[in-house]
This record gives C-alpha cells, sequence and structure tokens, in this order.
C-alpha cells in the first residue's frame, strides 16, 4: 500500500509566477470586473480555439447553460438525458423549461437518438444533449430531428472543450454549445464557462442576462436576470492555462493510453474508447464494472482502491432522476440503461500531472481486486 494520495482529478494550474505577472495588471488597470481588459483578451483567444461566431463568457458553467436556455425565450418541453450532473437539470428546470428524460447509448453514454423521435410532443421546444467524458454526441442526427420538428438545440459541451468532430469545432454544432471552465475540467478559469453561438442577436441577450438584465451599462432592464459575470483574475487564470493546454492534453493522451493497454482484457471492466472521428480531449476515463462478469462490483473495487490511498468518483451517480428533488416526478427505471451505467460506471483518476508509475499502480490495485 502507498502513503501517496491519488485523487480523481487535480486541477492544472499554471506557473506561480506567470500567473501573478496576470493579475499584476489588474493592480496597474483598477479594473477588477465588468468586461475588463483580460476579460477582452481571453475571449478573443477562446473565439480561436473553439472556431466561435460569438462567445460570451460567465461566472460558472451552471449560469452559461441557464442563462441560454434563458435567451432563446421557450416555453414547454426540453429533451436531454438523466446521465449528467444535475446542473444540467436545474438550469432546465431554472428557466421554467420541463425536462423529459430520453435514455443513454450503452457504447458512449451520450443520448440515445434514436429514441428521441417518440418523445417529441406539441410541447417539445427543445433538445438539451450532453457530451459524456468527452465523447460527442451523434449531432449530425440531432441536427437533422430538430429541423424535422423546428426544435432549438443546446449543447451542454461542458466535458468536451477543445475536441473535433470531422474536423469542426464541437462549439459549432446546435443552436449554442455551452461550457465550463471550473477547476476539474481539461481547462479551467478557477470558475467560469461559456455560450458560443451562431446568432448575433442571442449574444446580445446573453450579454444582458449575465449583468442584471442591463441594456448597456446605463441603459433599461427588459427582464430579471443574475449576476454572472466573469472576472478578471478568472480570466487570468485562463489566459495562462490556455499557453499549456496542448501540453496538458497530450498528457492526458499518454495516460489514457497506458489505463487501456492495462485494463482492456480485464473480464466485466468495460473501458472507455475514442470515438471514429473525433479528436479528443481526453477529459475522462470511465470504466464500467459489470458484476455478473467481473469479480468484484463497483462498490468493492472503489473499497480496494481507497485503501491504497487512491480516490475514483462515481460520476454520474445517483441517476438525476434518482434525486430527492426529481424522483417525485419521475422514474428511474424508464431509462433503463442510465440507470444501469450509473450504478456501474466509475471514473478513474485522469489529469496531466499524473504520474505512469502511479497509473500502473492503480490498475495493478484493480487487476488484483477484479481478476
Amino acid at each position: 500500500m502507498s502513503n501517496k494520495n491519488i485523487f480523481v482529478t487535480r486541477p492544472s494550474l499554471p506557473p506561480q509566477k506567470e500567473y501573478i505577472g496576470n493579475i499584476s495588471e489588474i493592480w496597474d488597470s483598477g479594473w477588477v470586473t465588468n468586461g475588463g481588459p483580460l476579460y477582452g483578451k481571453l475571449t478573443k483567444e477562446l473565439e480561436m480555439w473553439l472556431d466561435a461566431d460569438y462567445i460570451e463568457l460567465f461566472s460558472n458553467g451552471h449560469m452559461a447553460l441557464e442563462l441560454a436556455l434563458n435567451a432563446l425565450q421557450l416555453h414547454g418541453e426540453v429533451i436531454t438525458t438523466p446521465f449528467t450532473f444535475v446542473s444540467t437539470t436545474n438550469a432546465i428546470i431554472r428557466s421554467g423549461l420541463h425536462p423529459v428524460f430520453c435514455d443513454i447509448n450503452e457504447s458512449d453514454y451520450t443520448i440515445a437518438v434514436d429514441q428521441l423521435e417518440s418523445l417529441i410532443t406539441e410541447k417539445t421546444v427543445a433538445i438539451v444533449p450532453v457530451h459524456v467524458y468527452g465523447n460527442v454526441c451523434d449531432v449530425e442526427k440531432i441536427r437533422q430531428i430538430a429541423e424535422k420538428y423546428n426544435l432549438k438545440v443546446v449543447y451542454d459541451a461542458s466535458h468536451a472543450f477543445g475536441e473535433t468532430y470531422k474536423g469542426k469545432s464541437i462549439a459549432t454544432f446546435g443552436d449554442m454549445s455551452t461550457f465550463s471552465f471550473h477547476a476539474t475540467k481539461v481547462f479551467n478559469t478557477i470558475e467560469g464557462g461559456a455560450v458560443v453561438c451562431k446568432n448575433v442577436a442571442y449574444q446580445k441577450i446573453l450579454s444582458e442576462l449575465k449583468n442584471f438584465g442591463l441594456e448597456g451599462s446605463d441603459g433599461d432592464v427588459k427582464f430579471a436576470a443574475p449576476n454572472a459575470k466573469l472576472n478578471e483574475f478568472q480570466a487570468a487564470m485562463g489566459l495562462c492555462n490556455l499557453k499549456y493546454l496542448k501540453e496538458q492534453i497530450e498528457n492526458r493522451r499518454i495516460i489514457f493510453e497506458k489505463y487501456v493497454e492495462r485494463l482492456q482484457d480485464i473480464k466485466g471492466l468495460v473501458c472507455n474508447t475514442i470515438q471514429e472521428e473525433v479528436q479528443s480531449n481526453y477529459a475522462y476515463f470511465p470504466i464500467y464494472v459489470d458484476p455478473e462478469q467481473c469479480n468484484c462490483n463497483r462498490d468493492e473495487l472503489i473499497e480496494a482502491l481507497e485503501k491504497d490511498n487512491v480516490y475514483p468518483r462515481k460520476y454520474f451517480y445517483p441517476l438525476v432522476t434518482e434525486y430527492t428533488y426529481y424522483r417525485s416526478s419521475y422514474h428511474a427505471e424508464e431509462t433503463p440503461i442510465a440507470l444501469k451505467l450509473s450504478k456501474g460506471i466509475l471514473t478513474l483518476p485522469l489529469y496531466g500531472g499524473l504520474e505512469i508509475k502511479d497509473v500502473e499502480r492503480i490498475c495493478d490495485v484493480i487487476r488484483r481486486r477484479c481478476e
């Protein structure tokens, strides 16, 4: 047993002196928030990274998604997935919309597009698909369905920053794509988020929505809105981290492939695979522990790992529809694949600074317990 603790993730941080150098500009300018110079620089760099027509930055990823939905000014039902962080569903509810849950694919954990049309009613106004663990939804089929039924599409792309599908930025699909820049993500601004859209009218509304609904610095207020602005300290961290992002993703790739190499032959253990024509960011490494074939269940494997000071995460568990707030209105059994996977999925430690010797140690513990 090792005395070294390994957690499921560790935030990527730039050299301390570099961050301090960046934030020194804040003292020079006296500009801390409300679209300062560092915010402007980060916006421009992210436009290039994401191939964005229009982008607005937010205080966190949840507010990015919630206000993206607010900007569409919709009323009715939204089809989404229960296999996601609860923020996705909370954003739909808080936008005055009614979530309708669609099951997921067993192969990649994304929304099962072959079931979408059966859930569409006269009340359906939008689809909120979720790119999961860096796995990309069937964006082509979703577009076809959305056009057929005149539905809006807002992607929760929190796990997919920097990815491409068929050479096209993942941020360019749907009416909008939203991102989280939380400390645990591939790219972070400590906290933060963004909405990418193709319509300048949406950008204008988003800009107002994140600033109390104000139209301009001293303009009118047409709707009640929160404060969801990204500040200069967050922007400074983002600018630093962007410099090292390619290196971080490459490190993640090496770790991801080492996990696959060491774990793929264990009976009852299913490793995530990279989809064809997707340039991955290697955001997470989920494994599914099949209790009927593996020599242990997920909780027993967690216990073995924690005894060796390795701390993975049940992500996503419980299923959204099993939370107290939602279970009185929904039945988790209606999405059986999502329910099954939520009880067997485990995300293993994965971050740019994780050492290969520690990956091998984790794999050794898993092999001893599972075989």
